[in-house]
């Protein structure tokens, strides 16, 4: 497997997310609204944190769970460069702010 890029992380996340737009406009007759997508990402995080309960022996889940956590992080990485696409927000420049300014935070 070759590393990806953050850039191509989002393109890719971007065309994924314009699949599903067309099957909620499908089904539903309409396209998730920006809380709808939140949601369902929080609804991913909790269900990383109970996957990762399972890997680490403290909740019963069954045979798959790296695999299925392994999913779940991908998944919600995915999710958070939708959100952010959406509200107009530029993923790269949020995540080099948060790591800059908590960097110069920890490092006094």
């Amino acid at each position: 497997m070759s590393e990806l890029n953050f850039n191509e992380v989002i393109a890719r996340s971007q065309k994924i997310r314009e699949l599903y737009r067309k099957l909620e406009l499908q089904y539903h007759g309409s396209e998730w609204t920006i809380e709808e997508d939140a949601l369902a990402f929080l609804t991913d995080a909790g269900l990383v944190g109970r996957l990762t309960m399972s890997q680490q022996g403290r909740w019963p889940k069954g045979p798959d769970t790296d695999a299925e956590l392994s999913h779940k992080l991908g998944e919600c990485i995915w999710w958070l460069t939708i959100l952010a696409d959406r509200m107009g927000m530029d993923i790269n420049t949020a995540l080099d702010g948060f790591l800059s300014k908590t960097e110069k935070l920890l490092e006094k």
